[in-house]
């Protein structure tokens, strides 16, 4: 019988030595060998053997290392036994097995939990949950036809299900983080931000406090929801002065592999003739002609 398991349980037998030195079984190796080929799809899935393992009073296991791809790190176990005082070993099951560095798939999930933003496609249809905590009970008619027709005509409370306050947390947390928040890149290179756009569409209720959605069709986020403190190059007042930014600016940078940086020191000879002009201004000034009478 041929096995092939993904968790393989921890072994820890306990057996005596003279178990574990069981001529008739550790010599056994050939009809191991064969016992997993004869279970492998080809003889040459089974590699080299990997030893053997003493499971327990005439009952030992021999290892060999399984070579088909896709396989790194599984090995074929053929475990064996004998009856007491026998001479020949007897094949007891087969299995395939993954070692320690084994390639594993990962963890099966349902189909409903694998399921990511995007996946859902044209035809698709995700399966109900009836205990989503991003909903909850939404409008339940009193019997009162006065307040129900309020409430369904011009509340619109006819959905059996509304966004929960989890439910509505999440969905702002996504979009204030996402592309269309204002760490975007083209939120911090704008020159102002949604708020003051005449093209957002103010969102009503709680959402509205922080997202509405762009009616621009030349902005990249045309139809999307963006948040208030978002922006684009689009902007309704191109014509606003971009803010000052709150980083100093940096000192200018020299290429010394191309310019050579050279500090001009103003000859001595210079200073001194300046300070000597300026002691004695009336040196050479013309002299005055005397004013005739």
């Amino acid at each position: 019988m041929v096995t092939a398991a993904a968790d393989a349980p921890a072994r820890t037998p306990r057996v005596s030595s003279r178990a574990r030195k069981d001529a008739v079984l550790l010599g056994a190796v050939d009809l191991a060998r064969e016992a997993a080929q004869e279970g492998a799809s080809s003889p040459s899935d089974v590699g080299e053997h990997l030893g053997a393992v003493a499971e327990g009073e005439r009952l030992m296991s021999h290892r060999f290392a399984a070579t088909m791809p896709g396989y790194r790190g599984w090995h074929w176990t053929v475990t064996l036994a004998r009856v007491p005082r026998g001479k020949v070993a007897t094949v007891c099951e087969v299995e395939l097995l993954p070692g320690d560095d084994a390639l594993l798939a990962p963890a099966w999930l349902p189909w409903a939990e694998r399921l990511r933003p995007g996946d859902v496609g044209p035809g698709d249809t995700l399966p109900f949950k009836a205990d989503d905590p991003r909903l909850e009970p939404g409008w339940k008619p009193t019997g009162d036809e006065e307040l129900d027709s309020v409430a369904i005509d011009e509340l619109a409370l006819a959905r059996e299900r509304v966004l929960s306050p989890q439910g509505r947390d999440e969905a702002a947390e996504r979009w204030y983080r996402g592309s269309r928040g204002p760490t975007a890149p083209g939120a911090v290179a704008s020159p102002a931000e949604c708020m003051s756009c005449g093209f957002l569409v103010p969102l009503q209720g709680p959402l509205g406090q922080l997202f509405g959605v762009c009616a621009n069709a030349w902005s990249p986020d045309d139809g999307k929801v963006v948040s208030l403190d978002h922006g684009c190059g689009a902007h309704s007042e191109t014509d606003a002065p971009h803010p000052p930014s709150d980083w100093p600016d940096d000192a200018p940078l020299i290429d010394e592999l191309r310019v050579e940086a050279v500090v001009v020191e103003r000859p001595a000879t210079t200073d001194a003739a300046e300070a000597t002009a300026e002691a004695t201004p009336e040196a050479d000034a013309a002299p005055e002609r005397p004013i005739a009478e």
